[in-house]
């Protein structure tokens, strides 16, 4: 007998993605707390914010197919403007990992489920 794969829960990842925000924000704050040293931690939170808020609108999360096609092409676009970071470069970089983990996040259909503010 053989597991059939779980079915796609789009309220679950919208979920997913609000704590994810929510987790970055406080950690942009500790980050910002913590001075020049802490920069780098700084563009990681404002990264994994900015990922998560660009496939939260709109109804990108209702299907897998249709989150999976936005994720390939933010991942191929060239910039990502935002105000208020450290080093353009390192928080573009910081973005595409993020949404190279969203998107095999999104082919799998696992890690959905772990809401917790450390992952």
């Amino acid at each position: 007998m053989t597991d059939s794969p779980k079915p796609w829960d789009a309220p679950q990842v919208r979920k997913w993605l609000e704590r994810r925000i929510a987790a970055a924000r406080l950690d942009q704050a500790a980050a910002d707390r913590g001075g020049y040293e802490a920069r780098d931690d700084y563009d990681k939170a404002a990264a994994e914010e900015w990922a998560c808020r660009a496939v939260t609108g709109a109804d990108w999360t209702d299907e897998q197919a249709t989150l999976a096609a936005r994720l390939k092409e933010l991942i191929g676009q060239d910039d990502y403007p935002v105000t208020g970071i450290h080093d353009d470069l390192r928080f573009e970089r910081h973005v595409r990992t993020y949404l190279r983990k969203l998107a095999k996040m999104t082919k799998a259909n696992d890690g959905f489920d772990k809401t917790l503010r450390h992952q």
